[in-house]
């Protein structure tokens, strides 16, 4: 593995690229718009400056990890050379389907490629290529920089020897990878979203207020975000449509987004982006 391609330069997307370059691996960041490139580097500059202020590296590693870094606005240009590309693109199957296409007509037959969904099938994305055995999930958490785990998913056809490559990988790059299999929501989001919403429900009920309701599952089950400021950070969009793929994929309404969540979400209050969610920013 010597030069990664990052396919979209948001929050995931630029906390990827951040990472791998940080490690010593070359970085094709690629996003079609120029703008959400330069907003990319921008973040990952000042993300890399906290990391001087804090003591964890030094000017160096900085100079570094950002010369590791090329952008790219064009798919074609930016996956030709590479040994894996990672896609970061919004949470939309039909979206991440096109781009999954367009990433296997360029890149090379050996190159791996995988997905950053939190929710998605890996197999109906591997089913779009010509390669399926090469497709894998790689779920890193927010923010990437900071968080160890990566989840790792097989599609039906990941080959052993993909995930075995991309286990060691994550391992290189100091993630902790959890293997799991291809459902919907996988462990992360299937467990964490169903909390998420009910704790909207409860809040919608008034049994208590969001502070209250954060405070409790803080402090009496040491999570460190309560679910509803999780929910705003995460976009409160991002969560009615994982909720809306479990609940599609597992055709089980217990899945199904809460009243207040549907309602908030279609007043374009999603949280932390609009800066106002659960609480306003």
């Amino acid at each position: 593995m010597n030069l990664i391609a990052v396919v979209g330069a948001g929050t995931m997307g630029n906390g990827i690229a951040h990472v791998f370059a940080q490690k010593g691996y070359k970085v094709n960041l690629i996003d079609t718009q120029h703008t959400a490139l330069e907003k990319a580097l921008q973040t990952i500059q000042k993300n890399l400056d906290r990391q001087i202020s804090k003591g964890s590296i030094d000017e160096a590693n900085k100079i570094s990890t950002l010369n590791n870094i090329s952008i790219f606005e064009s798919i074609e240009l930016g996956v030709v050379n590479a040994d894996l590309v990672i896609e970061a693109a919004t949470e939309n199957s039909e979206i991440k389907k096109k781009i999954f296409s367009l990433i296997d007509q360029y890149a090379p037959s050996n190159c791996i490629l995988a997905s950053n969904t939190s929710s998605i099938s890996i197999t109906q994305l591997g089913a779009v290529t010509k390669r399926p055995e090469k497709v894998i999930g790689m779920h890193f958490m927010n923010p990437v920089p900071v968080m160890k785990l990566v989840e790792i998913i097989n599609g039906d056809q990941t080959s052993l020897v993909v995930t075995e490559t991309i286990v060691k990988l994550t391992e290189a790059i100091n993630k902790i990878p959890c293997v799991v299999k291809d459902f919907p929501g996988f462990i992360a989001n299937r467990i964490l979203m169903p909390m998420i919403n009910e704790a909207i429900i409860a809040l919608s009920e008034g049994v208590s207020d969001a502070n209250t309701i954060d405070q409790i599952m803080k402090l009496g089950m040491a999570h460190p975000m309560g679910p509803l400021q999780l929910a705003d950070y995460i976009g409160l969009d991002v969560c009615k449509n994982i909720l809306d793929i479990m609940k599609e994929g597992f055709d089980n309404t217990k899945y199904a987004p809460a009243p207040l969540l549907v309602e908030m979400v279609a007043e374009g209050k999603l949280g932390i982006k609009t800066g106002v969610g659960f609480y306003k920013y």
